[in-house]
């Protein structure tokens, strides 16, 4: 029997930033719908978001697309209406937005930069838990899956992202003790270095030789010296939000090919 058969998963991030391999919120979108998920594809990319519907149909899922700014609270009741209006309850919401773009060190911060980076890393999750989890305590069970990384509690020079990242990771185990009671679980992934759109493409843009990017994050990873890919996210993911998770909650889950080992 598929794992999340009959379930109703709402997926934010569905869409990706352009490149030659997939994301993390696609891949999670395509590896739900393929156990069985109705997947809400929600991105503020409508032409991303229904690339990814494709890819869903062309596996034999189901599912469609809203777009909204989740950086805005109106646009995040607005989804959760939706979902509700569409498909009568939710099951899964999964949160996979984030940015470090801009991001600097401690004395040349900008308060744009930060406020920016807090926006897309946290308070998209805050307003998105907010009106979903009614929803699931009115049913007396969901799975919420927050997308962090291991930047949280591993050395980076990014101070916004490492921060609104280890608030993320905070406000998860906040989720999940106060959901217990309503049959209602709540887990974060940390990702390490992975090879995505938004992982390459953003340094590629800043200048960053391909290859030698590429070579260089390979050889910081433990675990056969290469990156993992958005399908590990997504079957780690998978497994939080089924039933085969139904005993964890609160648990920040490294990805990482052995990267956080060397923490310590």
């Amino acid at each position: 029997m598929a794992r999340l058969a009959g379930k109703i998963a709402i997926v934010v991030g569905a869409g990706q930033t352009p490149g030659d391999t997939i994301g993390n919120g696609r891949a999670t979108a395509i590896r739900f719908a393929e156990e069985g998920a109705t997947v809400l594809l929600v991105d503020v990319n409508q032409e991303s978001a229904e690339q990814t519907l494709v890819m869903v149909e062309a596996r034999g899922g189901q599912g469609s697309v809203f777009v909204a700014d989740v950086t805005d609270e109106e646009q995040c009741q607005a989804v959760a209406h939706a979902c509700v209006h569409r498909y009568g309850r939710i099951d899964i919401l999964h949160n996979n937005i984030g940015t470090g773009a801009g991001d600097s060190g401690a004395t040349t911060i900008s308060e744009e930069t930060w406020d920016r980076i807090f926006a897309l890393n946290l308070k998209s999750v805050m307003f998105m838990c907010k009106h979903v989890l009614p929803v699931m305590r009115a049913q007396g069970a969901g799975a919420i899956v927050n997308i962090s990384s291991i930047a949280a509690v591993a050395a980076t020079g990014m101070v916004s992202y490492k921060a609104s990242k280890a608030a993320l990771n905070a406000y998860t185990e906040s989720l999940a003790s106060g959901g217990a009671k309503y049959g209602i679980r709540a887990n974060v992934i940390m990702p390490g270095l992975m090879n995505t759109p938004m992982a390459i493409e953003t340094y590629v843009a800043a200048g960053f030789e391909r290859g030698k990017l590429i070579e260089s994050r390979n050889a910081s990873v433990p675990l056969g010296r290469q990156m993992g890919s958005a399908w590990d996210v997504a079957n780690a993911a998978l497994f939080l939000a089924s039933d085969e998770a139904r005993f964890i909650t609160g648990v920040c889950l490294p990805v990482d090919g052995g990267q956080l080992t060397r923490v310590g």
